[in-house]
């Protein structure tokens, strides 16, 4: 364990052996958090779309699940234009749309 002393702005230098350990380099995203009596600091991908990308493969798929319920309530939106347009007296065509 190393010890840093912080500057007055409160900043610390993370020792080279750590930060190669890491693989952090000048620029590299940091979280801190404060945990109880201590700091905790975790490295962020580089890219976080490509590091997320493929997450969720082993579970449901939420896009089709999307994608069930708009065309669910696309279907129920249609519906619900043709019964308006019946009670209005406007014809419709086969299709369910006016002309």
């Amino acid at each position: 364990m190393r010890i840093v002393t912080t500057s007055p702005k409160g900043q610390v230098v993370i020792p080279k052996k750590e930060r190669d350990k890491l693989g952090l380099k000048p620029g590299s995203k940091v979280m801190v958090k404060a945990v109880s009596d201590h700091i905790e600091i975790y490295t962020l991908p580089e890219d976080p779309v490509e590091y997320f990308c493929g997450i969720f493969e082993e579970g449901p798929s939420l896009t089709k699940a999307l994608l069930k319920g708009r065309k669910e309530e696309r279907r129920r939106e249609q519906k619900k234009g043709a019964r308006l347009l019946r009670s209005s007296g406007i014809p419709t065509s086969s299709h369910g749309s006016a002309p």
